[in-house]
Order: structure tokens, then sequence, then C-alpha cells
């Protein structure tokens, strides 16, 4: 008997629709995958971290909500939530009449004129250059009512600077006076950034050079150097005032203490004195007559007490000399 294979023939379309079944499928897996990254990828953008010396200020569909301090937090993504770091610990520099190129072991600066040079109160042109230092002191202020602090915080340190130095004498700016304008600028700037309600706090305010314009540089010097002649000479004074009045005050307080002792020594003697003769009246008032014959004799053994008595018998050839104190008998 014979055998017979029976050919079944593949239908092409099959094959093309398996083919496109497959590509299909991975098309939805690769698509499916894509979406769970980015919505992995949009949830992230909730997930945000904080520095030691920040805070974070969480916004809700635009509008503050809460701060938070250091480490990593997560609030709810862009657009419900987004938030904004401030750093609330870093002292800031603002650079008034001059910009540090380069620092390290050697500092390079850059003076700038038009910075520097101001007028003061007797039209005279002075050369200042000036460092402030600021703070974050309310990061919500600072935040959501600042746009770029530096640049607020040097204009205003600026104008406010140059209104200072033009009420002010051109000398009294270089000498007496400098350290008040530092002062008086930082309240003032202080002030401005308060009615700003800028959330800004001014640390300190120098005047790190002082310059009057060159023509009258010499006769600056001149003043300098007379005012360091004149306080060398009341340097001395003050050093010779205050080695003679210590010792002038250590005299009169040791006359001083002398003077009461012997009072206190007059004081007590008299005192003594009057306290033993009211004693002896006392003993005379009760028996008139044997105290004034004690005290007759008292006085006389006082008067006799060291003398030797020469005593000429009666026969006229003997001389004895005799002891007052043994004849008289020793209390």
């Amino acid at each position: 008997m014979a055998e017979y294979e029976v050919f079944d023939p593949v239908d092409p379309n099959d094959e093309f629709k398996e083919y496109s079944n497959d590509r299909k499928h991975r098309w939805r897996n690769i698509i499916i995958l894509v979406i769970i990254i980015a919505v992995g990828a949009y949830l992230l953008t909730g997930v945000y971290q904080v520095g030691p010396s920040e805070v974070a200020l969480v916004k809700t569909f635009g509008a503050y909500s809460s701060t938070t301090g250091p480490g990593i937090h997560l609030h709810l993504p862009y657009p419900f939530q987004s938030h904004v770091i401030v750093d609330v610990r870093t002292i800031n520099k603002i650079e008034i009449g001059f910009r540090t190129t380069s620092s390290g072991r050697t500092t390079s600066y850059v003076f700038v004129e038009e910075e520097a040079e101001m007028i003061t109160g007797d039209q005279n042109i002075i050369s200042i250059e000036a460092i402030v230092q600021y703070r974050v002191s309310d990061p919500v202020d600072y935040a959501f009512n600042v746009i770029q602090g530096d640049d607020l915080v040097k204009l205003t340190s600026e104008s406010v600077l140059r209104e200072m130095v033009a009420l002010l004498e051109l000398e009294k700016v270089l000498t007496t006076e400098r350290d008040k304008v530092a002062m008086e600028t930082a309240r003032r700037i202080q002030e401005i950034m308060n009615d700003y309600e800028a959330g800004i706090q001014i640390e300190n305010v120098y005047l790190q050079d002082v310059t009057p314009p060159d023509p009258v540089v010499p006769a600056f010097d001149d003043v300098n150097n007379a005012r360091q002649d004149q306080q060398t000479s009341i340097n001395e004074a003050q050093r010779y005032a205050n080695d003679v009045i210590p010792r002038a005050e250590g005299e009169a307080v040791k006359i001083l203490n002398d003077a009461q002792a012997y009072a206190y020594e007059q004081i007590s003697k008299a005192t003594g004195e009057a306290e033993r003769f009211r004693i002896m009246l006392e003993e005379y008032r009760k028996s008139e007559e044997i105290t004034k014959n004690r005290l007759i004799l008292d006085s006389i053994q006082k008067m006799l007490e060291n003398s030797k008595i020469k005593v000429i018998s009666e026969k006229g050839d003997t001389l004895n000399f005799i002891n007052i104190a043994e004849v008289m008998g020793d209390d």
C-alpha cells in the first residue's frame, strides 16, 4: 500500500498577522514601561533635599503653605506643590567701591571708581571702600518679597552711605566720625529692609578704606601726624598721672591711718585715765581718810622709788644708807 505525505501550505496572511501581533505586543509593553517611568519621574519631582544651613518653603498652588528644615522631604508633585530653598545661616558680603578678583594666599582687588567716590558736606570728594554683611532673617519674606537680595542690599547700602557722607565734613569722615558713619549706615539700611519686609538682617558695615582726594593727601598726612603727636603727649601725661596719683593716694591713706591710730591711742588712754579716776573717786567717797593717806603714800613712793637716803645717826660718825623701798616695803 502506497503512503502519501499530505502537504499543508502555510497561509502568508497568517504569518503576517502573527508578526503584526508580536510587534503590537512589544510596543504595548514599551509604552507601558515608558508610562511607568514617566509617572515615577513625575512623582519624584516631589522629593527634595534641604542642606544644613537651609530651609525649604513649600508652596501649594503657588501660595506658601509650610516650612521644612534640613533633610530629605516629600511633597505633592508639580503643579500641586513646589518648593523654594533659602539659605538662612550664611553671611553674605556686598562690596562697595571695589571688587575682589581673587582670594587665597594673595587677595587681589579692583577699584570701582564710580561707586567709591562720594561728596562730603563741605563739597569735597572722598573715596570710600565698604563691606556690608547680611543674612536672611525671615525666609518667607525674603523668598516672596525680594527678587535679588544682593542687588537690593547693594543699591540700598550705596545710597545710604552717600547720604551719611553728605552730612559730614571731609575731615570728620576721615577721622573722628568714621566709626559713627559705619554704625549709622548699618542702622539706616536695616530700617529700610524692615520697611520693605525683605527678611534681611544687616550684620555689619565696615569702611575698609577711606582716603581723601589726591591734591590734599600731603595736608591730610600732616594733620594725621599732628594728631598722633598730640595723642602721644596725652598718653605720656596719662602714664605720669597713673604713676604719681596712686603714690600720692597711698601717702594720704598712710597719714590718715597714722592719725586715726594716734587718735585711737589717745582716746583709749584718756578713757583709761578717766575710768581709773572714777574708780578712785568711788573708793575715796567710801573711806576718804584711808584713800587720802594711800594716795599720799603712793605719791611719796613714786618720788623716792629710785632714790637713796643718807641717814646720820645721833652719834655723828656712822653713815648708813637705807633703801627706802626696804623700809616702806614693796606692795
